[in-house]
């Protein structure tokens, strides 16, 4: 860690009595300049300012019974997940998570991202099942109510799609379309060790080979080990059962690990010797080397940070006080700290890890800072609790060179324009 004894600390940071100072002052030329607004709409605003009572106080409001399940409010419609692709691409599509409208750690089950190979199928539950077969003493099939009877796990992980901010992409500019294939969520389900156990698994097995019931029949092998440690058959997310583009109505999670793995749809379990040697393992989801070997089997990601506020898309409204603010993340356990610079990579603050701090999880950080109108690159970087620092892309690409797509956990630099504009510092 020699690399950051030169950490700078020395920048002024405003502080929060006064930012409220500067607050209080805007919001009362706010009110006095009401008298000078001139469109209908804009004087219709100022109609619901203090002192005013706002039109919203006159009437009342709707009931629950037009939404029996609850939407977002209409001024939220904005906050979409995001396709990239063309219509003839849908079919094998993924859509991405607006990382900068989010707040907190936790991904509304309507906005985590997702990758779909042939389609979302629509499935039955009380006609799915999940059979389990290969090197196991029992080879048993379960019901989804088979599953439910089984001691429930609920854990909070995030999940990345190892194509996540791919080598490859061109023309993307905001958190979102950069960085949208990671999202985070409660998930709840039954332990896979504990249905392993009940089939009896041989000795002379080390793999487990998931099947979904796509019509593309996504299939991975899983090692053996990380199954019989935290591999959840996953039922339920944020409290409610998954969604038919997370998996409805099972799926296996495979925390820390890349998305791919995590096969949507699951409908069949067998445990082997040896890994199978799908598609998704052999031609896709390996990292070429400038050597022309491969990196096969890279399951795990790597840490990593982005900024998502003042991020790609964003304008800062005003010079003084803003708070940068981001999240980070790795397959290796728990974020230990994030660094942000606020000069190109010259000089490292250390920011706030905002609570909660948990192992492969989204954790949020802070930093308060100035912005003096000036163009700025600022960037982030993380280091988990194994040490390991996120690298620039040019030390990632030295390293792995550049025919890969996969696997890139590189900085992510924010240009800041002069008049505000943030923008993509890479593109």
């Amino acid at each position: 860690m020699d690399e950051f004894a030169d950490r700078d600390v020395d920048v002024d940071q405003p502080s929060r009595r006064n930012f409220l100072k500067g607050s209080t002052a805007a919001i009362g030329g706010g009110i006095v300049g009401v008298a000078g607004l001139a469109t209908a709409a804009q004087a219709q605003q100022a109609n619901n300012l203090p002192p005013n009572v706002p039109e919203w106080m006159t009437y009342p409001g709707d009931d629950t019974a037009h939404n029996p399940y609850g939407l977002p409010s209409p001024y939220e419609e904005h906050v979409v997940r995001k396709v990239l692709g063309t219509p003839k691409t849908y079919s094998a599509a993924s859509s991405r998570t607006p990382l900068q409208d989010l707040d907190g750690i936790i991904t509304p089950n309507g906005l985590h991202y997702e990758r779909h190979h042939g389609g979302i199928p629509e499935i039955d539950p009380a006609q799915h099942r999940l059979m389990i077969f290969g090197l196991v003493d029992r080879p048993l099939v379960f019901t989804m109510d088979d599953l439910k009877r089984f001691p429930s796990v609920s854990r909070i992980h995030m999940m990345e799609c190892s194509g996540n901010q791919s080598f490859t992409a061109t023309g993307r500019n905001t958190a979102q379309e950069l960085m949208g294939l990671v999202s985070c969520a409660e998930w709840t389900g039954v332990a896979l060790k504990t249905v392993l156990e009940e089939c009896g698994v041989q000795s002379n097995a080390r793999w487990v080979v998931a099947e979904g019931a796509d019509a593309a029949a996504m299939t991975r092998s899983i090692p053996l080990e990380k199954c019989l440690d935290d591999v959840i058959l996953a039922y339920s997310q944020n409290g409610e059962r998954i969604r038919p583009e997370q998996g409805y109505p099972l799926r296996i999670f495979v925390p820390g690990y890349e998305g791919n793995m995590s096969v949507k749809w699951l409908r069949s379990l067998q445990v082997r010797e040896e890994p199978i040697y799908s598609r998704e393992e052999t031609s896709k989801y390996t990292d070429l080397l400038p050597d022309g070997h491969s990196r096969q089997f890279s399951f795990m990601m790597e840490a990593k940070s982005i900024i998502t506020y003042p991020s790609g898309g964003q304008q800062l409204s005003a010079q003084g006080y803003h708070e940068i603010s981001g999240l980070a993340w790795s397959g290796y356990g728990k974020i230990e700290r994030v660094e942000v610079s606020v000069d190109g990579g010259e000089t490292w603050q250390e920011a706030q890890l905002q609570d909660p701090v948990l192992p492969i999880c989204l954790t949020r950080f802070r930093l308060p800072w100035a912005w003096e109108g000036e163009p700025v690159t600022i960037m982030s970087r993380a280091i988990d609790e194994t040490g390991y620092v996120q690298p620039t892309l040019e030390a990632l690409l030295d390293a792995r060179g550049r025919n890969s797509v996969y696997h890139n956990h590189a900085i992510q630099p924010w240009a800041i324009a002069a008049n505000g504009e943030v923008s993509n510092a890479n593109a």
